[in-house]
């Protein structure tokens, strides 16, 4: 699919996003991506005619839609629901694609998982196994919605706010770094899913303001329950 919309060549050569989830996350992530010259089809759970206002405001880049329909038009597709919906992604529209995961596990909302109680698996494995054939980059989960569209700033500056990767595929990696880099931030690899619990709720590059030097130093300090971490930082967002 061409890359030039308007007038306007994308970064990463792609030009559609879709959403699962239009949330605090979602509708920011949209909104930036309409301001950098994609098109956005947006879906949620109580249906396209919801989001009227939404899309309104982001105008003719904008559409809304199904889950399974925003699954099918985005090139790249962000899942961005509460955690204890995400069985209900639709698997077969994200089949071969590149999926931005920016959910978080917040067990007072989503209830007891057990498989991230005992620290076996985590958010991003989980969607990714629910997935088996997309490309999960985790990515976004970490950095309170508003916080979105005001902090990116142009490349190289030396306070340019960071934000956490975690995937298994390398080439996905690539593009979601080219994405957070047009978008006004530095992707900071934290290694594959498994290490996404590095920058999940409770961890101290959760909800942190961090240059890419600082995250790499909060990622390596992360710390698991089962190793006595503290279980008492706040939520930057809910999805």
């Amino acid at each position: 699919m061409p890359a030039e919309l308007s007038g306007h060549m994308t970064a990463t050569g792609l030009t559609t996003i879709g959403f699962i989830g239009a949330g605090h996350i979602g509708s920011q992530l949209a909104r930036l991506a309409v301001s950098h010259g994609y098109t956005v089809v947006i879906s949620n759970s109580r249906g396209p005619e919801t989001l009227a206002d939404l899309v309104a405001e982001l105008g003719p880049q904008a559409s809304a839609a199904t889950a399974a329909q925003a699954g099918a038009a985005g090139d790249i597709v962000v899942v961005t629901v509460p955690f204890k919906n995400y069985l209900d992604v639709p698997a077969e529209p994200l089949a071969g694609k590149l999926v931005i995961d920016t959910n978080n596990y917040y067990w007072e909302r989503d209830g007891r998982i057990t498989s991230l109680e005992d620290e076996t698996t985590t958010v991003s494995e989980l969607l990714q196994a629910h997935l088996p054939t997309s490309k999960v980059v985790k990515g976004f989960n970490n950095i309170m919605a508003a916080d979105l569209t005001t902090d990116g700033s142009p490349a190289g500056g030396a306070d340019r706010r960071a934000l956490p990767i975690a995937g298994d595929d390398a080439s996905a990696k690539a593009v979601v770094t080219t994405l957070l880099d047009e978008f006004g931030f530095d992707a900071v690899d934290a290694g594959p899913l498994a290490e996404g619990w590095r920058f999940q709720r409770d961890t101290p590059a959760y909800g942190t303001r961090m240059t890419a030097p600082e995250a790499r130093q909060k990622l390596a300090e992360a710390r698991r329950a089962s190793d006595g971490a503290e279980r008492d930082i706040p939520h930057p967002s809910e999805s």
